[in-house]
């Protein structure tokens, strides 16, 4: 319903409809691929980017990460407050970035883990959500950030990363593949 104003120039003037102002909305679009779309419009390439999932020592690529939508998140309600969750199980969320190398091969370039704990019984669980888009740009700009992770988890990781692709796993860098250590 639109506002209605009264006119400065008297209590008993006719209401007068005021028109809500358009404003332009200030849009970050997740998109794959790097055109300019007008004002407010940025992109963040996530052709390079993939999500591991990680519950005890199983870890298995899932795309649907990348929208809050992995099969462990699926129908569960997060909270930013860990108190929602004390005793559920742990998880581990790992973002993946491939790129090339100077000599043009692809790698695995950038990799970082975030916890997450869930609750299943009770649906709901606990993650900080700006944690797991922070740590998403830090793997894009291929940092290496799984020390947190603990041993049996690194190994699960670098078990799924050299099964999907051994020449991606070669080519990485040292730093990349000693943290796996």
């Amino acid at each position: 319903m639109d506002e209605q104003k009264r006119p400065m120039d008297g209590a008993h003037a006719p209401l007068v409809p005021v028109e809500p102002v358009q404003q332009k909305k200030v849009a970050l679009n997740i998109i794959a691929a790097n055109k300019h779309r007008g004002f407010g419009s940025g992109a963040i390439d996530l052709r390079n980017v993939t999500a591991v999932i990680i519950e005890g020592d199983e870890a298995v690529i899932d795309i649907g990460a990348l929208h809050a939508k992995s099969r462990v998140e699926k129908g569960i309600r997060f909270s930013p407050d860990p108190s929602v969750a004390p005793h559920g199980e742990t998880c581990w969320l790992v973002w993946i970035a491939s790129d090339k190398t100077e000599e043009g091969h692809s790698c695995y370039a950038g990799a970082a883990a975030c916890v997450m704990r869930i609750d299943r019984a009770q649906k709901q669980g606990w993650k900080v959500l700006a944690d797991h888009v922070n740590r998403m740009d830090a793997a894009m700009k291929r940092r290496v950030l799984i020390d947190e992770l603990p041993l049996e988890q690194k190994r699960a990781l670098k078990k799924c990363l050299i099964a999907h692709n051994e020449a991606l796993w070669f080519h990485a860098a040292d730093a990349f593949r000693h943290a796996f250590d």
